[in-house]
């Protein structure tokens, strides 16, 4: 069976944009590959935090993963702090990396350049991620476009290890473009983002998801309920496409259209749609609160899983390059 690897930063409870561009795939992924789903806490730490914050986040974002339907029975779930090989291929790419390549990637110009001072964990933060994937040579890796970068720099850097030494050791990964790739948020102006106040969080009450949905940005040509619409224009149209049925979808558009409901109506159906999903992932995350052992135990087992393949990939890698 193929092997899949994705990873995803502690940043708290997930919110829909992180469920829809990629929690939803992993769903159905792990039912159709050997799944290694990591929560890569070693890349949270390129950036300011507590350490108080980055445990409560890290727990936070593991109750939402398993509640939203990835299941530890079917795939392997760990933190990517428990497997201490990560690191430890890591540096050993850090020797077949040039520093031109890393200065090159996009998402390191656009940090660095919004940053006082430069970190060499930003810097390397995609040699990390390559030592993330070849670690369970990996056939695919799900990732959304501004990902691919990344990625193909982690190809790069696997064909250089491969080539120094003359062997066919690790895979060169293959991106598995999510199907929905990019949701923008309420606001309408940009990918939705915590740090842009513009999302609905994955386990937010019914009245919360409202108070956010009310005001969020339409097709700005409906300034009045009469003028009709173009859904296809609308974020809040978009939005309806991931969570509400293909028959509800095409009366919204129809009604958009002939102006026949107003953003308002609009939204409320929207609401209905989103609270029939997000409802019984809100109800299991309160029950794996209630039972933290649950979840204790799933990420422990995870990590054996995890530590016992990466041991041995980077074992054998050890030994092709002389070393003990």
């Amino acid at each position: 069976m193929a092997r899949v690897f994705s990873g995803i930063q502690p940043s708290g409870e997930l919110h829909i944009g992180n469920y829809l561009g990629a929690i939803r795939n992993w769903v159905e992924l792990q039912h159709k590959y050997e799944s290694f789903f990591s929560i890569v806490d070693y890349h949270a730490i390129t950036v300011s935090y507590e350490p108080a914050d980055l445990r409560r986040r890290t727990r936070d974002m593991a109750i939402s993963l398993v509640a939203a339907g990835v299941d530890p029975a079917r795939c392997t779930l760990f933190l990517q702090s428990a497997v201490s090989e990560h690191t430890e291929l890591a540096w050993i790419f850090n020797t077949v990396t040039p520093l031109g390549e890393l200065e090159r990637q996009t998402q390191y110009k656009d940090k660095s350049s919004r940053q006082e001072s430069l970190l060499a964990g930003l810097l390397n933060y995609p040699v990390l991620q390559a030592a993330d994937i070849a670690l369970y040579k990996s056939d695919l890796v799900p990732v959304g476009e501004d990902q691919v970068q990344h990625l193909e720099l982690a190809r790069e850097i696997v064909r250089r290890w491969n080539t120094k030494f003359s062997v066919e050791f690790f895979v060169e990964p293959k991106p598995f473009l999510t199907p929905t790739r990019r949701i923008m948020g309420l606001d309408g102006r940009a990918k939705m983002s915590k740090s842009l106040g513009n999302t609905v969080g994955l386990l937010d009450e019914p009245s919360v998801i409202w108070e956010k949905l009310r005001p969020a940005v339409t097709d700005p040509a409906r300034v009045r309920k009469t003028d009709p619409g173009t859904p296809e224009i609308c974020n809040i149209y978009h939005i309806h496409q991931a969570f509400s049925p293909p028959e509800t979808v095409e009366h919204v558009a129809q009604q958009c259209r002939s102006a026949g409901w107003g953003c308002i109506d609009c939204k409320r159906v929207l609401q209905d749609s989103m609270e029939a999903e997000l409802g019984p992932i809100r109800a299991r995350a309160a029950e794996l609160r209630a039972t933290p052992e649950l979840l204790d135990d799933a990420l422990s087992t995870g990590a054996v899983n995890a530590k016992r393949v990466a041991s041995a990939t980077l074992g054998e890698a050890k030994q092709i390059m002389g070393l003990r």
